[in-house]
């Protein structure tokens, strides 16, 4: 009986815990269902929240944009985001699509003058873990050159893309277009990234040229001054009276401060300068130029002119050092090569330049000495001299053939001097012993037996030489050389072809006063007849107010106005 009721007393027990057990487990579940439901609540709520957030914010940000667009517009409103293609071009005008055309005009963006525009790179998201604060507002500005850009991509010329890709570009580059006013710009601080800008001759108007192809300027923006051959970079470096400023019809007062001390400047085009009587230690590797620069001041000159001096060029090699060269130039050609100079000296070991008032091309000025690396390294001291030649002895008239009409001499069968007849005899069996003429034709110069053998002529030119130098008279003088506008002469020829003939020449423009490469005739047939270069033709377009009557001329039709209006000469 007891039995019994233990075991009925167990069951119940069992039977309530289970219950308790389940219901436990569906309170739980109960609860964390609550919570749940809580938490949804409460992310839709937080979600809710940051949407509404978001919205105000975007729209903020909205009415800042249109306030900042109308500020900046002067009241004219256009921003797009385009795909950004490289056009080809000079300057900062971008090509824009025919659809902007209208809407511009009917802004009235027109009537308010030029167009300029902001550029501002957009960042997309994932292209890149890591992109600084500078790279993703790079931003510059530029005006327009016309409509003709495909639709949904805006053209960039060099001078825009280097500013806004200065690295590698990404696969689709977007940028933001964002209509701007511009006040005129009064003051630039410019810093050339390389040394030997300020080197070139002026290089104010150079720069004045270039700026001319440009709308804007913007500070940080690194612009391309080309002179010649050679390419200049220079960084913006300040503003005034902004940090972006139009260009056009303004008179900009501009400094030029030095390059970097930390730019790298090996092999680097630097005019080194030179003092008259003062010897310089110098190096050149093979196939690279050493630069220096020495003035003719105007009493220097009346001296070298009167033939009272000459300027006296020397180099003077180290022993066990390579071979070099020298070329020297006027400025405006700063820079002289092998093939463009105008004196220049090939010897093996020590060189000397005598410049005198017989030089058509020698006057006061500015002048490139140029020591080229003809072979190894080679170690020398450079001076320029100005020597007075009015002391110089000057030597012994030599005797008139007038002489061979003597009496008592007779003219050698070999060496064709005139020998006293009493010792012929003994002269012509010594000479024909001792002495050989050279039988090439024109040449007939009497040489000692062992001296022969390396007495040569250049088979193309017939000029005599050493044995050892025949090698560089033929590199030097014979070597074909490629000029830029595709011909291809030798040295002579390509000094002179170089001088007077290629369409790529350095000369002064008469309107800019700028050095610009020669081109090609002027296409208009009145600015050919002129003797316009195609420069001069397009510089010469520009307008400026008369002197006498104030009414705006074309330059290249200025001396007409002057004559034909004012009966000035």
């Amino acid at each position: 009986m007891d039995y019994e009721l233990r075991r009925a007393r167990e069951k119940l027990n069992k039977e309530q815990n289970e219950r308790k057990e389940i219901a436990r487990k569906r309170l739980e579940r109960e609860r964390k269902a609550k919570e749940e439901a809580r938490k949804q609540r409460e992310a839709l709520d937080a979600e809710r929240s940051r949407r509404v957030f978001d919205a105000e914010q975007a729209q903020i940000k909205a009415d800042d944009e249109m306030q900042e667009s109308l500020l900046v517009g002067r009241g004219i409103v256009f921003c797009r985001v385009w795909e950004a293609v490289a056009c080809q071009g000079s300057g900062d005008k971008i090509k824009l699509p025919a659809s902007c055309f209208n809407e511009l005009s009917e802004g009235g963006a027109f009537d308010k003058g030029p167009l300029y525009f902001k550029l501002s790179v957009v960042h997309q998201e994932g292209k890149s873990d890591v992109v600084d604060e500078k790279e993703k507002s790079r931003s510059t500005h530029s005006g327009v050159l016309e409509f003709t850009a495909d639709e949904g991509f805006v053209g960039l010329p060099p001078h825009v893309w280097l500013n806004l890709f200065p690295g590698d570009a990404p696969a689709i580059p977007l940028i933001e277009v964002r209509y701007a006013w511009l006040p005129k710009g009064t003051y630039a601080k410019l810093q050339p990234l390389r040394v030997g800008f300020s080197d070139l001759p002026n290089h104010k108007a150079i720069l004045e040229t270039t700026l001319r192809q440009h709308a804007t300027l913007s500070e940080d923006d690194i612009f391309i001054v080309t002179y010649g051959d050679l390419v200049y970079k220079l960084k913006v470096l300040e503003l005034k009276p902004s940090s972006s400023v139009s260009v056009l019809e303004t008179d900009i007062e501009v400094d030029i401060v030095g390059p970097d001390a930390a730019v790298e400047n090996s092999h680097d085009n630097v005019l080194k300068p030179l003092t008259f009587g003062k010897s310089e230690f110098g190096m050149v590797d093979e196939g690279h130029y050493t630069y220096y620069k020495f003035s003719i001041d105007i009493a220097t000159w009346e001296t070298i002119a009167s033939g009272d001096a000459t300027v006296e060029v020397r180099i003077e090699p180290e022993t066990n050092s390579g071979d070099s060269d020298i070329y020297i130039s006027k400025h405006p050609l700063i820079f002289p090569t092998r093939h463009q100079h105008e004196w220049s000296s090939h010897d093996i070991g020590s060189k000397t330049l005598i410049l005198s008032s017989k030089d058509k091309s020698l006057e006061a000025g500015t002048y490139t000495l140029g020591v080229y690396g003809f072979k190894g390294e080679t170690k020398y001291h450079v001076s320029v001299n100005v020597q007075d030649v009015r002391n110089q002895k000057v030597g012994q008239k030599v005797a008139s053939s007038s002489s061979s009409m003597d009496v008592d001499t007779v003219e050698c069968k070999n060496c064709k001097r005139y020998i006293p007849s009493r010792s012929i005899a003994l002269h012509e069996a010594y000479c024909s012993r001792n002495n050989v003429v050279c039988q090439h034709t024109g040449c007939g110069v009497v040489l000692r037996v062992e001296e022969a053998k390396n007495h040569v002529h250049c088979q193309k030119c017939g000029q005599p030489f050493h044995q050892e130098e025949m090698e560089k008279h033929m590199k030097v003088f014979h070597e074909p050389l490629y000029c830029p506008c595709g011909i291809v002469l030798e040295k002579e020829d390509m000094v002179q072809h170089q001088a007077s003939v290629c369409p790529l020449r350095l000369v002064p423009c008469r309107f800019c006063g700028d050095m610009v490469q020669a081109g090609s005739s002027a296409i208009d047939v009145r600015d050919k007849l002129r003797g316009l270069s195609e420069h001069e033709s397009l510089c010469g377009s520009r307008t400026a107010p008369c002197d006498s009557c104030g009414r705006s001329v074309m330059l290249k039709d200025m001396d007409i106005h002057r004559v034909a209006v004012h009966q000035k000469n």
